[in-house]
């Protein structure tokens, strides 16, 4: 009777062991094993701090990933007002966000956000056109990074957003204003104030890349607004998005100010990201 080699046993089982483990279509969808940094939670929701490239970036994972991986993206003020990050993780959104603070939504922001964009989406294949949601601030880097990437956005919900920097930070309209945050806005595009405010490429300025592209937009908005105030931002947008035939939608809240943002019921913001945001 032929013995056993038992060298040889072991030398084929550690082959085997140095075999690639093949990866099935359910495995793709628990992303969350794949993400570096320090785990949290976000609402229940398993939350990722990381960096690529010297960027701060977060994620937050749904339970179940919906097709096609779609996104939010969310611009500055994150787990501010979260009822509709929560929804659309309910829905298997992820949402995504990484850190553009002082920057004004300048070239130096769109150029991060594109670096997010190109790591999340190559790397990690999620949707191509993920849904911009620019609260207050986030106004100015959701619409300057859509006018430069018309071809990759989904849709764009604008809770009540700075739309030209002069009217906020600058406050050279109706609104407060604010110096030391228009300040650091001068710092962040390299300009004097008075090339600031003879500057033409604001998002009221640049909105038919946009337009073009098809993009819906939904803007929500206080009424009683004094530091963002609407007829110096989203009502702009809205009469010249229009006229360049575009799609949008500005929900008012009667005698509400600048906050609380959001909606107490998001459905309507939800419903619009679900609707324009597809596999």
């Amino acid at each position: 009777m032929k013995m056993i080699n038992l060298k040889n046993v072991a030398l084929i089982f550690g082959l085997i062991l140095l075999l690639p483990v093949t990866t099935t279509a359910a495995d793709s969808n628990k992303s969350e094993t794949t993400w570096p940094g320090v785990q949290s939670s976000f609402h229940s929701f398993k939350q990722y701090d990381f960096q690529i490239e010297e960027l701060n970036c977060r994620l937050v994972i749904p339970n179940e990933v919906a097709a096609g991986k779609p996104w939010i993206w969310r611009a500055r003020f994150f787990g501010i007002e979260p009822q509709t990050d929560i929804a659309c993780l309910e829905n298997g959104f992820h949402v995504a966000y990484v850190d553009v603070a002082g920057l004004f939504g300048s070239p130096a922001a769109v150029e991060r956000w594109n670096t997010f964009y190109q790591y999340l989406t190559t790397e990690h294949g999620f949707h191509k056109k993920p849904a911009l949601e620019g609260m207050s601030r986030g106004g100015l880097i959701v619409y300057n990074w859509a006018s430069a990437n018309p071809e990759k956005v989904g849709c764009i919900y604008a809770d009540a957003p700075v739309c030209d920097f002069k009217s906020w930070p600058a406050g050279k309209g109706s609104g407060k204003g604010a110096p030391k945050a228009w300040l650091k806005c001068l710092q962040a595009y390299g300009m004097t104030e008075d090339e600031a405010l003879a500057y033409k490429n604001n998002p009221i300025d640049k909105l038919q890349p946009i337009a073009a592209a098809g993009i819906p937009l939904l803007h929500v908005v206080g009424d009683a607004d004094l530091v963002v105030p609407v007829a110096e931002n989203s009502a702009i947008i809205e009469k010249r998005y229009k006229e360049l035939g575009g799609s949008i939608q500005v929900i008012h809240k009667k005698d509400v100010g600048h906050h609380p943002h959001s909606l107490k019921d998001p459905k309507p913001i939800v419903d619009f990201i679900l609707k324009n945001v597809q596999p």
